[in-house]
């Protein structure tokens, strides 16, 4: 082995590089001067990500335990954009609080690691290497949403989700053993060939599946979510809601299209059934929401549901349309994220009632967040519109059409929630409105480039095809 092969890892290893970069700036930067640690993060990330952008070869690395190709390179992309928005957003909150307390570099620690846990996961080429991506990937967020030591709620938050995430682990790996038992191998390659719908692997499937179905926020292991968001620092939920759901959703893409394809007519079922349950459920409890945080979290529940509709039909064409639709989710779910970060940074308002008459206070604010609530409610011409009309698309195309049907039900139902909040902040006066404030240049920069995001791909998507060519490599 060369370098040259060292150099398919190269999201790894930068990311890995920063990590270690970071610790040395702790170390060595006085404490007087600690908040230029989140300048140099940003700045480290940005570089990350633009070198990201430059072709990659494709390949395996440690007999097959690693793997990348076009699609998988272009994801971890994705990931990255999502995360230096993230970045952008949470940078006044850390410099006005965490760096104050000592504890700015150590959320970056946290937050990169996980990250590189992402990486692996969805690289993984056995099923070894996905379990150490995968525990990597949800400890350290554990140890972030109880980042706020002094709030209650953030502690209660950390400790809701050690326990269900260890629970669901646990599950996982067991399902994992049993698909080992009947297939013989660990490696995906060597399964593919081997598996067979028995019992015992029909079993291991759906323990497996659960461990993958908590990280998404699937029903019925969603019950965590709610209470870990409303909990957790909002660059925590944001987190959490878009990055590692989305790096959940891709590896489970994978696995379902490729592993377990032998068990198609096991798991299209499975899901059939998880789909609607999600959908459902998300969707009605996010009609009784005040708390904007919660409020996202239903919704992000809901959006999960929507996403099965393209992991049911294990295509190309259902490849194509999750990559592009977990996109989209990142740009309009940060949007609003976004701006409840910066709203709660600035008056410690959360609630929904809170939002009335904000568009007279804070016009561009509420710009944003209406450009992000009609994003993941599918109104057309944002991107959220196209995103699901390819998902009901690809669930039509395998004759899905009753799914289809009640997935045009939801997003019914989800305009209405959407527009609770659009009404308050537009229609509604209060005597007490939130008061107009300036954000910092961090927090304008990352939500410019999610309206961006939002915009750009509902009104110019030649995107679209591009990442159709990409899926061919799982299909």
């Amino acid at each position: 082995m060369d370098f040259s092969n060292f150099l398919l890892m190269r999201h790894e290893i930068l990311l890995l590089a920063i990590l270690l970069l970071l610790i040395v700036g702790e170390i060595f930067i006085h404490k007087n001067k600690k908040s230029s640690i989140v300048h140099l993060a940003i700045f480290l990330f940005g570089i990350h990500t633009i070198v990201g952008f430059f072709a990659m070869d494709e390949g395996v690395l440690f007999g097959t335990m690693f793997k990348t190709n076009n699609l998988i390179h272009f994801f971890k992309n994705v990931l990255n954009v999502g995360v230096l928005i993230l970045l952008l957003q949470s940078a006044d909150w850390l410099q006005e609080k965490m760096v104050q307390q000592q504890r700015g570099t150590e959320f970056f620690i946290l937050l990169f690691s996980s990250l590189l846990g992402m990486y692996f996961m969805i690289s993984s080429g056995d099923f070894l290497m996905f379990y150490l991506g995968l525990e990597l990937s949800t400890l350290p967020v554990a140890a972030l949403a109880a980042y706020e030591t002094s709030k209650r709620k953030s502690s209660e938050a950390g400790i809701k989700l050690i326990l269900s995430a260890a629970l669901a682990s646990g599950i996982s790996l067991f399902g994992i053993s049993m698909l080992y038992a009947t297939s013989g191998s660990i490696y995906f390659n060597d399964i593919v060939n081997t598996i067979t719908a028995n019992y015992l692997t029909i079993l291991g499937f759906v323990l497996f599946f659960t461990g993958l179905a908590f990280k998404i926020s699937l029903v019925p292991f969603h019950f965590w979510t709610a209470d870990v968001y409303e909990g957790a620092p909002i660059s925590v939920a944001s987190y959490l809601s878009v990055i590692s759901k989305g790096a959940a959703v891709f590896i489970l893409m994978i696995l379902l299209f490729t592993v377990l394809k032998p068990l198609m007519h096991i798991w299209e079922n499975i899901l059939y059934v998880v789909a609607l349950a999600t959908m459902f459920t998300g969707n009605l409890f996010a009609l009784r929401q005040q708390n904007m945080k919660r409020f996202l979290a239903f919704s992000s529940i809901a959006q999960a549901g929507f996403i099965l509709l393209g992991l049911i039909t294990g295509t190309q064409l259902g490849t194509a349309t999750i990559v592009y639709f977990v996109m989209i989710y990142i740009f309009s779910n940060l949007a609003a994220f976004g701006v409840v970060q910066a709203i709660s940074l600035k008056t410690g308002k959360e609630n929904m009632t809170d939002y009335e008459g904000l568009y007279r206070t804070n016009p561009n604010l509420s710009l944003v967040m209406m450009l992000a609530l009609f994003s993941l409610a599918g109104i057309p011409p944002v991107a959220g519109f196209f995103g699901k009309f390819f998902l009901f698309t690809a669930a039509a195309s395998k004759g899905y059409y009753l799914l289809v049907f009640l997935a045009v039900v939801n997003v019914t139902i989800s305009l209405y929630y959407y527009l609770l909040v659009i009404r308050a902040m537009f229609l509604r006066k209060s005597d007490h409105p939130i008061p107009f404030f300036k954000n910092k240049l961090y927090m304008r920069l990352g939500l410019i480039i999610t309206v961006i995001g939002i915009l750009i791909l509902g009104l110019y998507s030649p995107l679209y095809d591009y990442i159709y060519e990409l899926s061919s490599n799982l299909n």
